[in-house]
């Protein structure tokens, strides 16, 4: 699958976040979900396009800690997971609703002041 497929699949925004393209000022990634170094393969169903700070975030990681049970609990993947059934924005906030939900939402810092800013702003934008 070439970029602009990739591109196209993910609507022009991030998979994990939902930032669209063009919110950050560094061009968008497109990322393995799960990492070549944990034998994470090239094809369609292993690429995800992410936002710059989503991507750095996320590195190699494809589990964490879930803040509110401490257990480990594997990262959202956008080829197999819905975001809505994980997530929902409230406001300028991005919100987990499960443990996956709220886990990628922690590792991938998705309420930063710098997000929450650019996401309010976007909102403005679009009134």
């Amino acid at each position: 699958m070439n970029r602009e497929a990739i591109l196209q699949r993910a609507a022009h925004q991030c998979d994990y976040c939902r930032a669209p393209e063009g919110f950050s000022l560094a061009t968008v990634h497109i990322e393995h979900i799960i990492a070549r170094q944990h034998d994470g393969s090239d094809h369609d169903a292993n690429l995800a396009l992410a936002c710059p700070d989503c991507n750095f975030l996320k590195g190699p990681n494809i589990a964490s800690f879930d803040p509110e049970t401490q257990q480990m609990v594997r990262l959202f993947h956008p080829r197999t997971d819905r975001w809505e059934d994980h997530f929902r924005i409230t406001e300028t906030h991005i919100e987990g609703m499960t443990p996956i939900g709220r886990t990628t939402v922690r590792l991938l810092d998705f309420n930063s002041a710098a997000r929450v800013r650019q996401r309010a702003l976007l909102m403005r934008l679009r009134e």
